[in-house]
């Protein structure tokens, strides 16, 4: 166990000391976006899509992220569902439309390789529509392999900000005597921290500027049920 917070925390130390100056942006950008009137949308499919319930109607958590998160992307109906669709190429541009991103939005896509179509394509077409685009990646992943879209691009190579999660090639970073297979994916911590620093920073960057931050409260705390119930029904139930 003394392994896994050893080689977790040099990660996290990494990507404060890297990405620091990146994530407080991302909150400015986010923040003044969101004070302009327009939306900050999170996505991702697999086990990236956590990185949206991280943002999403968490406790502490800022009220107005809208999560681009159908079924398909996630693992609940089958393990693997998520990894055909992510590879699919049209998908992105349905949900860009479902969801009316717009100029002046902000779209935080999270793709630890950042290889596949539908990462790539989300952030085309939100950027086609003037939208401002925030990578989460693995940056040694994403440089190990080759784009598995038709323009030959990664999403790295798109995105107007890229965070790095500071991970490693196949995430994996800890090696267990006796197993082929590495073990504890250094972007389930990372994603983590860097979803908590952008709230932060933008909570930071709305109070600097005389804003109103609206933020959930814990359900599992007596009398918040109205406070969130009002934030739901601003900022996501028209979706």
């Amino acid at each position: 166990m003394n392994e896994v917070f050893k080689e977790g925390l040099k990660i996290l130390n990494k990507l404060q000391e890297t990405q620091g100056d990146k994530l407080e942006l991302a909150g400015r950008i986010i923040g003044k976006s969101f004070m302009e009137g327009h939306k900050f949308f999170v996505t991702g499919s697999g086990h990236s899509h956590t990185m949206a319930e991280e943002f999403y109607a968490r406790a502490g958590g800022l009220a107005f992220v809208v999560p681009i998160l159908t079924t398909e992307l996630t693992m609940t109906e089958h393990p693997t569902k998520s990894s055909y669709i992510e590879r699919l190429s049209g998908y992105a541009k349905i949900l860009v439309e479902l969801y009316n991103v717009s100029k002046g939005d902000v779209v935080l896509i999270t793709s630890n390789s950042g290889r596949n179509a539908y990462p790539i394509e989300m952030a085309l077409e939100a950027k086609s529509k003037g939208a401002y685009v925030i990578a989460v990646t693995s940056k040694n992943h994403s440089d190990s392999v080759t784009s598995r879209h038709k323009s030959g691009k990664k999403l790295i190579d798109i995105a107007d900000l890229v965070i790095d999660n500071c991970g490693v090639v196949g995430d994996c970073i800890l090696q267990v005597p006796g197993l082929h297979e590495k073990m504890c994916p250094t972007s389930s911590m990372a994603n983590a921290f860097i979803a908590q620093s952008i709230n932060v920073a933008c909570a930071k960057y709305l109070i600097e500027n005389n804003c109103e931050v609206p933020v959930f409260a814990s359900l599992n705390c007596d009398g918040n049920e109205d406070h969130n119930e009002a934030y739901f029904n601003k900022y996501t139930r028209m979706y």
